[in-house]
């Protein structure tokens, strides 16, 4: 919803040219939530999920800040300085979701990294017992 918000901001104001990054978010954004809602992340293992949610809040957080900085430094209109400060807001957001996430992404990869060795081992014996 904030990116929308900064997007319809930039679109009413003279910096019109920073509105694909709040577009572009919130499509990313949409996309993630209906994947999450559909359980396509269940249908699909071989994509690490929570690591494109992190590479998302990374980014977003690092443009959003670079944007905003722009947006409020470099236009005087009312719009530019309203997308500037929700722009703050959004870099807010989505560092904690990024904390939040890369916690989610910690405990993702020792649970991957906790059964490899484990099947990885079943299968040498397998193998060696192939062998016999």
């Amino acid at each position: 919803v904030l990116s929308f918000i900064i997007f319809i901001c930039y679109i009413a104001s003279l910096a019109a040219s920073f509105m694909t990054a709040p577009l572009l978010e919130f499509v990313l954004a949409l996309f993630l939530f209906f994947a999450y809602a559909s359980k396509l992340n269940e249908k699909f293992k071989g994509l690490y999920w929570p690591l494109t949610d992190f590479l998302r809040c990374v980014t977003a957080a690092v443009i959003y800040f670079a944007i905003s900085i722009a947006a409020v430094s470099k236009y005087n209109d009312g719009a530019s300085k309203a997308a500037g400060v929700f722009g703050f807001i959004a870099t807010i957001v989505y560092a904690i979701d990024f904390y939040i996430t890369f916690n989610d992404l910690v405990t993702f990869l020792k649970q991957g990294s906790s059964d490899s060795p484990e099947g990885r081992k079943s299968e040498d014996e397998d193998s060696d017992s192939d062998s016999d």
